[in-house]
């Protein structure tokens, strides 16, 4: 763990690492090794945003007693009980991961994803007290305590944050980096496809307003944890497995159909049990990619859900998977000269 004040420091670019630098804990951003950190920071806080702005979740209300489907409205508990507890955990572990990392550029963007973390689970928030009945929060909240399927998605990746917690070895850190790559990238997405596909529907407009606010954020965070898998990889060949990649991106893989499966099954118009397993391996391949691997299912190539596609240009959200860019709408002021050096 890094030491919050060291007189012995090097804060030096040349000494910098991702981890296991020797910093003095001065926040030095006048002297960046990490570009790619500084250009995540300017996007990430041209990307602010609060779910108060979003209009229309009273709309969104009335739709879902009156319009969803009994099989859409069940979709729509169980997947916000699954993505608070997402973004939950996140808001929680990631301060664990920045006190191994020694790039005070990549610590700024890791706070500043904590904070949308938080946003992202006041959002959440918001919808229920908005959409659902008041006696059936806490049913949502706590889901997983009477479904088998998503308590084990639960367990799966807490107990991976909770082994490195209690055990910070350098395989653990990388477990959790990974983990972290996984959530971002994986886990979030059949969810967001779900509520993407109603709004293609023309329903719960405002909640897919929030999702595709939400996603957009995701995008970045996914951007920071594959370039610190590449930092890794390029400075710490040894803490680096590729291995373990691929063996945790095939778990994530199989649970993350399992349970769309479950929670979606055929009961979905325009999601079905084959979409959902196609979509899912073609983001898995897409995720290898940016880490600069070959894919997991050489098979799949196309993405079985085209609306999707439609769906983001027209909200301005799109990503460059393998350049990990992110072009982005916002609701901030212009970025202009921030952070500029």
């Amino acid at each position: 763990m890094n030491l919050m004040f060291n007189p012995e420091g090097n804060d030096e670019v040349s000494a910098r690492t991702i981890i296991k630098g020797q910093t003095t804990g001065l926040f030095n951003l006048n002297a960046v090794k990490y570009s790619w950190a500084k250009s995540l920071y300017q996007v990430m806080i041209g990307n602010f945003w609060v779910p108060e702005k979003v209009s229309g979740l009273k709309d969104d209300a009335r739709m879902f007693h009156g319009d969803l489907s009994p099989e859409e409205q069940r979709a729509y508990k169980g997947i916000l009980s699954f993505l608070i507890f997402l973004d939950s955990i996140q808001t929680v572990n990631l301060p664990h991961l920045s006190d191994y990392v020694t790039s005070p550029e990549v610590n700024l963007i890791l706070a500043i994803q904590t904070y949308q973390e938080s946003i992202h689970s006041q959002s959440y928030a918001t919808i229920l007290e908005t959409v659902v009945d008041s006696k059936e929060r806490d049913e949502i909240y706590y889901f997983w305590r009477t479904d088998a399927i998503l308590l084990e998605r639960n367990k799966y990746i807490g107990q991976i944050y909770e082994n490195f917690l209690q055990k910070p070895s350098d395989e653990n850190f990388f477990r959790a980096v990974v983990a972290n790559f996984l959530l971002e990238s994986i886990y979030f997405y059949n969810g967001f496809a779900f509520f993407d596909t109603l709004v293609d529907k023309m329903k719960m407009m405002a909640t897919g307003r929030v999702i595709a606010y939400i996603r957009r954020d995701e995008l970045t965070h996914i951007t920071i944890f594959a370039n610190m898998i590449r930092e890794i990889r390029s400075e710490f060949p040894a803490i680096y497995s590729e291995e373990i990649i691929r063996e945790m991106m095939g778990v994530a893989v199989a649970q993350e159909i399992q349970w769309s499966k479950h929670i979606l099954g055929d009961r979905i118009v325009g999601m079905n049990g084959q979409t959902t397993q196609e979509y899912t391996q073609w983001l898995a391949n897409n995720r290898l990619a940016m880490l600069g691997l070959d894919p997991l299912f050489p098979q799949v190539v196309t993405n079985p859900y085209k609306h999707l596609d439609r769906l983001q240009d027209a909200n301005g959200d799109k990503s460059n998977f393998l350049e990990g860019t992110v072009v982005n709408y916002t609701q901030s002021s212009s970025m202009n000269g921030s952070w500029d050096f």
